[in-house]
């Protein structure tokens, strides 16, 4: 359907691409007619926009004062219609809290889940629920607060484990009055919002209190409380020298978008959070990333002043902007990591790949790649590829190598060996020509015959290959080959065709995977190569001397190494291997005389 353009504005604001009056994808522009208009134009466009152009027969927008406005309405509407070419990186799971029961007369701490933090009982969202048990261990270790349930409490008669353990202090049997109670809640509650540094001082404030009215009792239990406070800081994993500081990595590989996300507090890693995206459709990394932070934060209290990116942002004023605008923060977006949170950034984007190569199937790999090559070599469609090496050591022992690749990756049944003869041992181009026209004939069987066939070779071999093509019934059967780069380094292959050179990008799977290939049949025909050597020298001029079988043949070759060393040996020397008599060694001595 034509889409009128002329209607749409040149102004700031959100669009709407609709499919039978089914939302199918929202976008924010800071130009709305520009945006709209590269959807629908005439040059190229990636497998997202030519879905989405395809699809759509009608298109609305909404303008905005800014584009400020405009992502904050995309995210808003995105959530709300949660259209299927939009990444939805907000899972339908509750968040974790911590969260204290005030209404009870001595309150206890647990984890709870919720969507939103309804009032000052609950602390969070944290990203995690193993960062709300750690917290809650904290607490406990620190403040001894109750973390039993209501009816478990109310039926205690006497102490639990946990006040033998240093981690309640016991008001379900009256160890610790109302008063003093209340005031370990308050400062737990305390510490969840401030720093160790600010809770170190506190402790310390109320020692030296206590100290001045001569209550030691309480200065000693006070100061209990600090050592543990400081032990457990030393049990912490300390990460890094920064304080407070948000890392969001994102990694794209086929059709999957990777986003790891680690909260740093205080120094500590206080969380991780990881998506993975299911055939990942976005214009930009940017759209990502902002769609990312904002759902993040969209329901967190605890916003660090700096954010740290793995990608440098086109545009990070409207993030930053945004911050301030709905959660009346500034925030810094920054995407140089200093040297104390490098490591922690490193490992941030190691999340973001791993979490896609944890998912990636086999097949989803080598079909990807499979379709990949379909584009470079000009074929509808790939699902087998046969790779060929030749292989032999001074003109002798030669042996060719078929491998077979499908979308599944190697068929290792499918693998064949080709032994070829003396007089084409050395010559790469001949061999090749004689292990084609032996393989060619099983080709009639659309079972066997592959799609595409891959030669280690250069332009010479590539040529040969083709010319024995052209003579048989399957002209139509395509053949690529892979040049070793200057000095054999890696990743500077080049592929070639009939046509010439193919432009391969070296990190895209197409090109890897064809290394594989041609690496995996290499191995084979040299495995296969050194086997047959082995059986060669194991028919040596040995075996015609009468009393000599396997066993002492083996035993002169240990000792003397070569058959030549067994030729220049005496009578004596021969005689010093178990089993050698006299008779023999003359026998020996006999035969190579």
């Amino acid at each position: 359907m034509k889409i009128n353009i002329k209607k749409v504005p040149n102004t700031p604001g959100v669009y709407k691409f609709l499919n039978n009056q089914e939302i199918i994808y929202i976008g924010k522009a800071k130009d709305l007619k520009k945006r709209v208009s590269s959807y629908f134009g005439n040059s190229y466009k990636d497998r997202k926009t030519s879905q989405i152009k395809f699809l759509t027969d009608k298109v609305e927008t909404f303008t905005t004062k800014n584009e400020v406005e405009a992502l904050l309405l995309e995210q808003s509407l995105i959530k709300e219609n949660k259209p299927k070419f939009n990444i939805l990186l907000r899972d339908d799971k509750t968040y974790p809290y911590i969260y204290f029961s005030l209404d009870h007369e001595y309150p206890g701490v647990y984890l709870k889940r919720t969507k939103k933090s309804v009032d000052k009982k609950y602390f969070g969202p944290f990203v995690s629920s193993e960062a709300v048990k750690k917290s809650i261990k904290e607490i406990q270790k620190i403040f001894k607060v109750r973390n039993c349930t209501d009816s478990t409490f109310a039926n205690r008669t006497r102490p639990c484990i946990e006040f033998q353990m240093k981690r309640c202090s016991a008001p379900c049997v009256q160890k610790i009055n109302k008063l003093d109670y209340f005031e370990d809640i308050t400062s737990a509650k305390s510490f969840l919002t401030s720093s160790d540094t600010k809770t170190v001082e506190r402790l310390m404030k109320e020692i030296n209190k206590a100290v001045s009215e001569l209550d030691f009792e309480k200065a000693s239990e006070i100061r209990d409380r600090l050592n543990r406070l400081n032990l457990l800081k030393e049990e912490q994993s300390v990460v890094t020298l920064a304080n407070d500081i948000d890392i969001f990595s994102v990694s794209s590989e086929m059709s999957y978008l990777g986003v790891s996300i680690i909260v740093v507090r205080n120094g500590k890693i206080r969380g991780t959070k990881t998506h993975l995206i299911k055939q990942a459709l976005y214009s930009s990394f940017d759209e990502v990333y902002q769609s990312a932070i904002f759902n993040f934060y969209e329901n967190q209290l605890d916003i660090p002043n700096k954010v740290l990116c793995a990608y440098e942002l086109e545009d990070k004023k409207i993030l930053e902007d945004m911050f301030e605008s709905k959660h009346q923060k500034k925030v810094r977006i920054i995407h140089s990591p200093s040297k104390s949170i490098r490591p922690i950034f490193n490992l941030c984007k190691l999340n973001s790949q791993q979490v896609i190569k944890n998912y990636i199937s086999k097949e989803d790999k080598y079909t990807f790649a499979l379709n990949e090559i379909c584009g470079y070599v000009g074929l509808k469609h790939i699902n087998k590829i046969e790779a060929y090496d030749v292989s032999h050591i001074s003109g002798e022992n030669g042996v060719a190598s078929s491998v077979v690749f499908t979308k599944t990756g190697p068929e290792k049944k499918s693998y064949r060996l080709f032994n070829i003869p003396n007089h084409l041992c050395g010559n790469d181009v001949g061999s090749l020509e004689h292990v084609l026209e032996r393989r060619i004939k099983y080709f009639d069987d659309p079972k066997i015959k592959p799609d595409l066939l891959l030669i280690d070779g250069g332009k010479t071999q590539l040529k040969f290959v083709n010319s024995v093509l052209d003579k048989s019934e399957h002209k139509d059967l395509k053949a690529i080959s892979i040049v070793k780069g200057s000095n054999r380094i890696r990743a500077t292959e080049t592929i070639i065709s009939r046509d010439g050179i193919l432009e391969l990008d070296k990190n895209s799977k197409a090109f890897l995977i064809l290394q594989e290939m041609r690496d995996e049949s290499h191995r084979f025909a040299i495995q296969a190569q050194r086997k047959k050597k082995r059986k060669t020298i194991s028919k040596s001029e040995l075996d015609s001397i009468k009393g000599i079988g396997t066993i002492l043949k083996k035993r002169l070759l240990k000792k003397f190494k070569s058959i030549k060393n067994i030729k220049t040996a005496n009578l004596s020397d021969l005689m010093t291997v178990e089993g050698i008599n006299e008779k023999i060694a003359e026998r020996i001595m006999k035969k190579f005389k």
